[in-house]
């Protein structure tokens, strides 16, 4: 599992525009043999779930998403200013036994961040 966030943690992905991207965020991995199970996030954020090849490592994989997606919903002028995702990024590898907890969390993210900021969340990951 991944997740990743705009620049300064701001606010870009309103509904609409985080639709917007994660459908071409879907598209753009297809294209590029990278599988994304899961993908959904809120404001400030995106998790995704996804299945490498064993010849693609997690940091080709994230510079291929993130650098490309960007460049998109800047081209497609998706947000009010300049978007780009933070430099850094989170990964966790999930054992099979817990796919569908993963799944449900991805899934529930704007229930999810009702409860708890992102913020806390992350800083509770890190």
């Amino acid at each position: 599992m991944l997740f990743g966030v705009p620049k300064n943690r701001h606010p870009f992905l309103t509904k609409e525009a985080r639709k917007k991207l994660i459908k071409h965020i879907r598209e753009n991995a297809k294209v590029k043999n990278i599988f994304i199970d899961r993908i959904n996030g809120h404001t400030d954020h995106l998790h995704c779930l996804m299945w490498l090849n064993a010849d693609m490592s997690i940091a080709k994989a994230m510079q291929l998403i993130k650098g490309e997606s960007a460049f998109w919903a800047n081209k497609e002028q998706l947000t009010e200013s300049k978007f780009e995702w933070a430099n850094e990024y989170y990964a966790a590898s999930v054992s099979e036994s817990a796919l569908d907890a993963v799944r449900k969390y991805i899934d529930n993210q704007e229930e999810h961040h009702k409860e708890i900021p992102f913020t806390q969340e992350c800083d509770e990951f890190l």
